[in-house]
């Protein structure tokens, strides 16, 4: 097992749970920390996640806790909480963390404020601690149930990335290397926003021409963003980047998708937010994301009306006059 076998799994939302059920059919030891109470008793119980992963059947060998504490000596954290709850989360984790233990970015998003990538909140509040990123288009139900799925695992060291794999991959669950985590995250962080703006262009009924231009342009700026951080552009042509914002920005699956549905029939957010128990990532991205680029002189039209629009600056159909109106100019711009 390459010297993995108690993983410990940091967030019980969706995404969290279908990642223990990853890890328990690989035969390892799981331990899945949930803010919430009756999530961990489900979990314990009943064997299924009933608020955030109903109706998946989970794996009997995934303990589930709300004391992080029990997650003390994991050889492995995944990390699942929501980006913009992830540093207060991981300052208290630190405490019970293994020295030297690997910390595998599952969760997509910018801080607010600081402006920094989830590897950089990591690296403060886990120093010395080896970090990888997992992201590419993954819906948490196909996961759990052990649909095929393929994913970037990118990771600095090749060494511990096969290591990594080697533990997490299976027949159904399929990462993929590479060295690039700044392009692994920015393509996980933008593509929220992209697929609010893509939900929108389907609610409206602007049609399909207009949903596939909006996928390319949105991957341009995407891909703008990562270079400028430092990113290659390959990386995002990539599961973690082009593949990941596809599947993003085609089905209402997303949270962040059917947010834009909602919003482009008219919808107002806070209700569309309201009669959610999960986070809709994208619309606490937007400003972060918006900001960064800002930061490096990076145009991200597409990002930008979708801020406006979830900051409550802009309707949506002044947001969509705004783009249909700007000068024309190169595809390679």
């Amino acid at each position: 097992m390459n010297g993995f076998h108690h993983i410990a799994v940091i967030g019980g939302g969706a995404w969290g749970t279908a990642l223990a059920q990853v890890v328990a059919k690989s035969g390892l030891q799981v331990t899945l920390w949930a803010r919430e109470r009756e999530v961990c008793e489900d979990i314990n119980t009943i064997r299924e996640n009933r608020t955030y992963l109903p109706g998946v059947a989970l794996n009997g060998a995934i303990h589930a806790t709300n004391d992080l504490g029990e997650l003390a000596g994991a050889d492995m954290a995944l990390v699942v909480t929501p980006a913009q709850h992830t540093r207060a989360t991981m300052e208290v984790f630190a405490r019970h963390q293994r020295d030297g233990a690997p910390l595998v970015l599952c969760s997509k998003g910018i801080e607010q404020g600081s402006l920094k990538l989830m590897s950089e909140v990591l690296a403060e509040t886990s120093p010395g601690s080896p970090i990888a990123v997992l992201s590419g288009p993954s819906f948490a139900a196909d996961v759990a149930r052990g649909l095929p799925t393929a994913v970037t695992l990118a990771c600095e060291d090749p060494d511990l990335g096969e290591k990594l794999m080697a533990a997490l991959g299976s027949a159904s669950f399929r990462p993929y290397y590479a060295p690039d985590v700044v392009g692994a995250e920015i393509g996980g962080s933008v593509k929220n926003v992209l697929a609010i703006a893509a939900g929108i262009v389907e609610g409206k009924g602007l049609g399909k021409s207009a949903h596939a231009a909006l996928i390319a342009r949105g991957f341009a700026e995407m891909t703008r963003l990562a270079v400028a951080l430092g990113a290659k552009a390959e990386t995002l042509s990539g599961l973690c980047g082009l593949g990941d914002l596809v599947l993003t920005c085609s089905s209402p699956q997303s949270r962040n998708m059917s947010c834009g549905l909602a919003l482009g029939r008219g919808e107002r957010l806070q209700d569309i937010l309201g009669a959610r128990n999960s986070v809709t990532e994208g619309v606490a991205s937007a400003p972060a994301v918006v900001a960064l680029a800002r930061r490096h002189g990076v145009e991200m039209p597409i990002c930008e009306a979708v801020n406006r629009v979830v900051s409550g600056k802009s309707g949506v159909d002044e947001a969509i006059k705004d783009l249909l109106s700007r000068p024309f100019t190169s595809e390679a711009v």
